[in-house]
């Protein structure tokens, strides 16, 4: 649930194989950084954007 699967409105289409692309992109990338907690992590970075945006 860190990416909000459940609230998003991108339900129809080829939206929900590419909210999975992209999701699995960066989970790929985040472990191939080295991060232990992929979770943590990921709620960090849109904590983070939130706060710039």
């Amino acid at each position: 649930m860190v990416f909000a699967e459940d609230a998003s409105t991108a339900g129809t289409g080829s939206a929900p194989r590419a909210m999975a692309a992209l999701r699995n992109l960066t989970i790929g990338r985040l472990w191939l950084l080295g991060v232990d907690y992929i979770a943590n992590t990921t709620r960090a970075i849109c904590h983070e954007f939130e706060h710039t945006a």
